[in-house]
C-alpha cells in the first residue's frame, strides 16, 4: 500500500529539478526587471551628469550631491522651488483622487442598481471619452480655464484632472459594485434603511477594496501627468515635479544625474502608497471581472 508520500515524490510536478528550473527562471526574471531601477539609482549617486556607461549597475563613485541639488533648488528670489513643487504635486493629487473618487461612486452605484433613461447611453458616453488622449482637449481646456482665470492655479488643474479621471473610475466601480448581492439592500430597505443610509452604510463599506485601488490609480494619473500641468502652469513655483523632470532634459544636453535623482524622489510616495494599499490591491484589481 502507498503512502502519499510515495506519491508525491513520484510526482514529476513535485521533482526537485523541475523546482530549482522555476526559481532560476523567476530569479532571472527579476533581475531583468530591476536591472533599469538599479541603473537609474546608479546614475543618481554617480557624481557626474554624463550617461552612465559600461553593464555594471553598481557605481564606481557614490555621491548623494544629485539628491541635495534637486531638493535644495531655490530661485533667483531665494524661494524652495522644490518645497512648493513637491507641496503642489501632493495637493494636486490628492485633490484629484478625493474628487474623482466621490464623484465616480455615486455615479457608479446609480449605473448599477438604477434603470433610468440613456443609462446604457450614459456609460457608452464615458468609454468613449477614454478613446481622446488628453493633448486632444489641450486647447479647449487652456481657453475655458483662461475664461475662468483658473490658469496657473492649482484648483483649476484639480478640475481638468478630476474630470478625466471620473470616467475610468465609474466604470470601474459600476462593475465592482455589480458584484455585490442585491439581497443584502433589500434585506436593509426591508428594516427601514434609506437609499443613502444603504450607500453610506453598507455599500461604501463592502466596496473599499475597489475604491482604493481606484483612488491609487487617480493619484498616479494626476501626479504622474506632465504636459497638461506644463501649459496651463506659468510659473516655476507652481509647477507640479514631473515638470521638473522634464526640465533636466534639454535639447543639447541632458543632467543625469539630476534626472534620476529626480525620478527616484518622485516615485517614492506611490511607493508608499502601494506598500499602504497593498491588502486591497488583489480584491481591487479584479473588482467588476465577474459581472460586467
Amino acid at each position: 500500500m502507498k503512502s502519499p508520500s510515495d506519491d508525491v515524490a513520484g510526482d514529476p510536478g513535485h521533482h526537485p529539478l523541475l523546482g530549482l528550473l522555476s526559481h532560476a527562471v523567476l530569479m532571472m526574471t527579476a533581475v531583468i526587471v530591476l536591472y533599469p531601477v538599479l541603473w537609474v539609482v546608479r546614475m543618481a549617486l554617480s557624481p557626474t551628469q554624463s550617461f552612465a556607461s559600461g553593464l555594471s549597475p553598481i557605481p564606481s563613485e557614490v555621491t548623494l550631491q544629485n539628491f541635495r541639488d534637486v531638493i535644495g533648488h531655490h530661485d533667483v528670489a531665494g524661494t524652495w522651488v522644490f518645497g512648493h513643487q513637491l507641496w503642489n504635486s501632493l495637493v494636486i493629487a490628492l485633490a484629484t483622487a478625493v474628487t474623482g473618487v466621490a464623484l465616480a461612486t455615486s455615479a457608479a452605484y446609480a449605473f448599477s442598481r438604477f434603470r433610468f433613461p440613456g443609462a446604457r447611453l450614459g456609460m457608452s458616453a464615458l468609454l468613449v471619452t477614454q478613446m481622446f488622449p488628453a493633448t486632444m482637449m489641450m486647447i479647449p481646456l487652456y481657453i475655458l480655464l483662461d475664461k475662468l482665470g483658473l490658469l496657473d492655479s492649482q484648483f483649476g488643474l484639480v478640475i481638468v484632472y478630476a474630470t478625466t479621471s471620473i470616467p475610468f473610475s465609474t466604470w470601474m466601480l459600476k462593475g465592482y459594485f455589480d458584484t455585490i448581492p442585491i439581497d443584502l439592500e433589500e434585506a436593509a430597505r426591508m428594516d427601514g434603511a434609506s437609499t443613502s443610509r444603504i450607500f453610506f452604510s453598507i455599500i461604501l463599506p463592502l466596496a473599499r477594496p475597489a475604491i482604493a485601488i481606484t483612488a491609487l490609480f487617480s493619484f498616479m494619473t494626476a501626479w504622474n501627468e506632465f504636459i497638461l500641468a506644463a501649459k496651463l502652469m506659468n510659473t516655476e513655483t507652481s509647477y507640479t515635479l514631473p515638470v521638473v523632470l522634464q526640465g533636466y532634459v534639454g535639447a543639447k544636453s541632458t543632467s543625469w544625474g539630476h534626472f534620476a535623482a529626480g525620478a527616484i524622489l518622485v516615485s517614492l510616495p506611490v511607493m508608499a502608497l502601494f506598500f499602504a494599499l497593498q491588502k486591497h490591491l488583489v480584491g481591487g484589481l479584479t473588482a467588476g471581472s465577474v459581472k460586467g
